[in-house]
């Protein structure tokens, strides 16, 4: 990573976290000469990435056994500074380049599947009705491997030019919070059948 390198991180543990904090990851390649950027919803499996989608999607179809860039952001906070140059944002971002490799194994495709559920609601797969074949055909699955990823954080307050903060301007951060509400159901659940702990246990959770 050239610019600001000092932000820059490529140990594991730090990819790791980041991944596992967030759900939307935005994959870019090259479709027909030109690059194409979708979001879609991923989690991350040990060392793999994992995407998933309709096995019809274009992105999962054309995009199968090709590179890709996979670019995850997590924004914590805006930065407000005394000039406008120095203004930026506090966040947590991890780049993964490599191949997406279909998954094709039914049973490999069938774990990946719960992994996308269990990231989640944990606990959810086990109060599901059984996945069918036919589910399981029409989904697409690819995973990418996280040995060429990197990651990029900005923490802390503005880091303003010495000689303006003797300006009367305030300057300072303001926190980004994201978190999970109250559960509502669809309007269909039977009689007597309570909230789930696993789904009340989401109520508060940060993303």
């Amino acid at each position: 990573m050239r610019r600001l390198p000092k932000r820059a991180s490529y140990d594991q543990a730090a990819v790791h976290a980041i991944l596992d904090a967030g759900l939307v990851a935005h994959v870019g390649s090259v479709r027909d000469g030109s690059p194409v950027v979708i979001p879609m919803f991923y989690v991350r499996d040990g060392d793999t990435l994992l995407l998933h989608g309709s096995a019809a999607a274009g992105t999962l179809r054309r995009g199968a056994g090709t590179e890709v860039c996979v670019t995850v952001t997590l924004l914590d906070g805006l930065v407000l500074a005394r000039s406008a140059f120095h203004h930026s944002m506090n966040y947590r971002s991890v780049v993964v380049i490599g191949t997406a490799e279909p998954v094709t194994d039914r049973a490999e495709k069938e774990a990946a599947l719960e992994c996308f559920v269990e990231a989640l609601a944990p606990g959810r797969s086990a109060a599901l009705r059984a996945t069918t074949r036919k589910e399981v055909n029409a989904t697409g699955v690819v995973r990418i491997r996280l040995d060429r990823a990197s990651a990029k954080i900005r923490t802390g307050p503005p880091v303003d030019d010495d000689e303006d903060y003797a300006l009367a301007i305030w300057a300072g951060t303001v926190p980004v919070i994201t978190a999970l509400g109250s559960p509502t159901d669809d309007g269909r659940v039977p009689p007597g059948v309570a909230l789930p702990d696993h789904v009340a246990a989401l109520q508060g959770r940060s993303l």
